[in-house]
This record gives C-alpha cells, sequence and structure tokens, in this order.
C-alpha cells in the first residue's frame, strides 16, 4: 500500500501540471479517473491460463480488482478524430488464471493512439473508440514492455463528461512472470483545456468575437437587442430592429428607418424623410403653414390666395378683403383727394372762443371725419392745431395744441383707435392766409388731418424687424 500512495501522488502532480500547461497553450484535454481489472486467463496460454476469450467474464475466479480509484489517465485530442491517452494504473494480483498469489503488487504505465468514431465532441452521445499502443507493466520487482491494443466506449453525458468502459490486451513478448493479460476499466472522464476569455461557452478557436460574450448562432458575436441580427451587423445595435434596415427600427411603419426618419412616429413619405404631406403639396406638414391646404413651396405651403387683388396675399394682408397697398400691409392708404375731403371738414369745426371746447354743431362734421378715417384701419393720422397771430405767440401755442388734442380726443370716442391718431398745435407759425385782414386770419384758424408719416415709417420698420 505504501507503494500505491506514492503512485497515486506522483500521477496526480503529472496530470495536474499537464493540464495546466494544456490549458494555457488553449488545447483540449481529458482527464479520467476509474478501477481497473486485471486478468491471466483467457490469453491463449497453457494452464494455469485458458484460451483466447476463454471465460472472458469469469469475475469470481480470474479477476483481480482493487477497490477504489486505481486508475488515471490524461488524453490529448490530435484531430480528424485521433488522440493520445497516457494511463496510470495500480492493481493488487491475489489471482493467475486457475492459481492464487500471495497479493502482489500491480503496476502499469501505458499509451495509445486512439480513434473515435465520434469525431467531434458535439456530434453526439454514443463514441465507440478503437486504440493501439504500448506500456510498461510491473509486478513487485519485475517489469516487462507490452504491445496493448483497445477497444472501449465513451457515453458523453454532456460535452465535458463522460461515462467510460473500456477492454485492454496488453501482449507480454518475453517469457516473464508478468505474462499477456487483460485489463478491463470502467470510469469517468472530463474534458478540459479549451479558452473561453468571454465566458459565453463557446472556445476561443470558435468564437468570432472572443473578448465580448455572444451567441452560439452567432458564432460567439453578441446581439444586444436580441432582434436576430447580430451587433457587427447591426446599424442600430441596441434598438430592435428589422433585417430590411440592417436591425434599425421603423417606429411608425412608413418604410424610412429611425435614424433616417425626420418624424419617426409619424408615418410619412420617403421622399419627405418619412415626414407626412397631407395636403400633398411637397411641402411637409410640419413646415407647411397650411398643412391641408395645397400650396406652394414659396408660400409655406398655403395657397395663392388674393381675395381683394391688390397684389398682397391673404397670409400677409392685413385687410384682406379691402383692396390696399403692399406699402400698407394690404390695407388702403387715403389718396389727396381724401386728404382734402378730410381738410374741407375740419376747417369748419368751431370752438367756443378762446377754448378748447368743441362747439355741437360742429360734432357732426367730426363723426364724418371719423367715418372717412374708419376706412383707413391701418393709417396713422395727424391732427394739427393752428392760430392766428393775435394775441401773444405762447397763448396761440398753448390754444392750438389745446385745440388738437380735443378733435383727438373726440375720434377716440367715435371709434378710431388711439395708437392711429397723433396731435400737435403749431400756433401761428404756419399760416396759409395774411393775418392782415379778417378774412385771412379767418382761415388761419383751422384743425388740419394728415398723414403721419413719422409713425407710418416707424410702423413699417418694426413690422420689418419682426418679420425677420
Amino acid at each position: 500500500m505504501k507503494h500505491l500512495n506514492k503512485f497515486l501522488l506522483a500521477t496526480l502532480c503529472i496530470l495536474s501540471f499537464s493540464t495546466a500547461q494544456a490549458q494555457d497553450d488553449n488545447n483540449p484535454w481529458a482527464l479520467g479517473l476509474g478501477i481497473n481489472v486485471v486478468d491471466f486467463f483467457p490469453t491463449g496460454e497453457d494452464a494455469p491460463l485458458g484460451g483466447y476469450f476463454d471465460e472472458f467474464v469469469n469475475s469470481g475466479d480470474h479477476w483481480n480488482i482493487l477497490p477504489g480509484i486505481s486508475r488515471l489517465t490524461i488524453a490529448r485530442n490530435i484531430g480528424a478524430g485521433f488522440y493520445f491517452e497516457a494511463a496510470g494504473s495500480v492493481n493488487k494480483i491475489d489471482k493467475y488464471g486457475d492459481e492464487g498469489w500471495d497479493g502482489l503488487t500491480y503496476y502499469g504505465l501505458d499509451g495509445t493512439f486512439n480513434y473515435s468514431f465520434r469525431n467531434d465532441a458535439n456530434a453526439g452521445w454514443f463514441d465507440p473508440v478503437l486504440g493501439v499502443g504500448g506500456g510498461y507493466t510491473w509486478i513487485d520487482e519485475e517489469g516487462v514492455a507490452t504491445l496493448d491494443g483497445t477497444v472501449g466506449f465513451n457515453f458523453w453525458l454532456s460535452d465535458h463528461f463522460a461515462f467510460n468502459i473500456q477492454t485492454i490486451y496488453k501482449h507480454d513478448f518475453e517469457d516473464n512472470p508478468v505474462r499477456s493479460h487483460w485489463q478491463h476499466v470502467a470510469g469517468i472522464k472530463f474534458a478540459l483545456g479549451g479558452k473561453d476569455s468571454d465566458g459565453d461557452g463557446i472556445y476561443d478557436k470558435d468564437d468570432e468575437c472572443p473578448e465580448v460574450p455572444g451567441l452560439e448562432q452567432f458564432n460567439g458575436c453578441p446581439d444586444s437587442d436580441g432582434d436576430g441580427i447580430e451587433d457587427r451587423n447591426d446599424e442600430c445595435p441596441n434598438e430592435a430592429g428589422l433585417p430590411q434596415f440592417n436591425g434599425c427600427p421603423d417606429t411608425d411603419g412608413d418604410g424610412v428607418p429611425d435614424p433616417k426618419d425626420e418624424c419617426p412616429t409619424v408615418a410619412g413619405l420617403e421622399s419627405m424623410n418619412g415626414c407626412p404631406d397631407a395636403d400633398g403639396d411637397g411641402v411637409k406638414d410640419s413646415d407647411d403653414e397650411c398643412p391641408n391646404e395645397a400650396g406652394p413651396k414659396e408660400n409655406n405651403g398655403c395657397p395663392w390666395q388674393d381675395r381683394d387683388n391688390d397684389g398682397v396675399l391673404d397670409k400677409d394682408d392685413e385687410c384682406p378683403d379691402v383692396a390696399g397697398t403692399a406699402a400698407n400691409n394690404g390695407c388702403p392708404e387715403p389718396t389727396v383727394e381724401v386728404i382734402e375731403e378730410l381738410n374741407e371738414y375740419s376747417r369748419t369745426i368751431l370752438f367756443d372762443l378762446d377754448k378748447a371746447t368743441i362747439r355741437e354743431e360742429s360734432k357732426e362734421t367730426l363723426q364724418a371725419i371719423a367715418d372717412i378715417m374708419k376706412e383707413y384701419p391701418q393709417t396713422i393720422f395727424h391732427i394739427g392745431g393752428h392760430t392766428d397771430s393775435t394775441g401773444s405767440d405762447s397763448y396761440n401755442l398753448k390754444l392750438s395744441k389745446e385745440r388738437a388734442a380735443s378733435v383727438r380726443e373726440f375720434l377716440i370716442t367715435a371709434g378710431i383707435p388711439a395708437n392711429r391718431m397723433t396731435s400737435e398745435g403749431y400756433g401761428e407759425s404756419q399760416p396759409i392766409a395774411t393775418n392782415k385782414t379778417a378774412k385771412g386770419r379767418q382761415e388761419n384758424r383751422r384743425v388740419e388731418i394728415s398723414l403721419d408719416k413719422d409713425k407710418e415709417m416707424k410702423k413699417s420698420a418694426t413690422e420689418d424687424t419682426t418679420d425677420m
């Protein structure tokens, strides 16, 4: 038993070192553990032995068995179904054919070249094996070289674990007490070796993406979004998509993949980069100011409409039903004749003596002025007050301002927006007749209405800035 312990320890150290080296070199290996039976009887020898295969399974009379693990093997795949297996075994010989021996110690070291009919570790669970090789066997101090032939079966319960049975014939060419014999084996095998850097269960030699965990159907490459398209061929590896779009999704189902779709959640047209064009005018709805009315691109998708035929499109026309001018945003501007008409009315406005109070009989005239102004809703009018030269300059200037303001206030109450009128007094500084006669002074005492050009220019400038 002392020799047995030394043998097992040495064998385990050799196997452990070999296995570690094999794994580092990325080679497939297999480690086997089992029991062995030694039988000298059915070897074709003279008595006390029998003929070949005579009483081949007579375990009770002829088999020598050492309880416990009594055989260790290590195997390395060579390729094309071939592998080399080295084995170490130990036994205790109590039976030599029909004779009894006095518990001699048996050691065996063998190496065989084997062929697996399974050919591939992934090709099924049933694995018949044939092999040939040689070895050296000792019984106590006597040793002899042998020619070995083997037949066996591996039953693979998984890719890395198998149950093994095997029969080996060891032929001795010398006249030695060891003699030719049969060795029967039963045990288990563990497939070792094979590097799997990313831990995905696919060896690096078969893994096309050895540094990234992947799937067997993609030869070890990943499919992060699970859409059936491996990441390296997937233009959208983190979003499940369709094969026709190289793995990218089409959320709105319009035939335009999301990365190229400017409106990915709304079905649209390929010609519009995936955006809709409800009115079919060639302007996508997001840029179309009239998405349900066909119109040209130059008009932001709105139809060409100019109801009042004034040359200003309805969309820009602040007075779309009344002909006007482009300068006044499509609204009408008062002509010289209109201004003259307003002034004919305004010159008849009467005030109380030396006061800004409008006399009752002039209110009908002012209402007529308001009605004319309402026809020009975008025009800013200026109301100017004037006096004759009677009295001081300061008094005349103050009175003219108050009378102009009084007219403006009346027109506001008549419905004219305050922001469309300005007023100012000019006193006696702008006479239209001589102040030397009563008739001339009467003409100089007046209210005049004109266009406020400064206000119009400022309004136009503000609108232009807003448009920009």
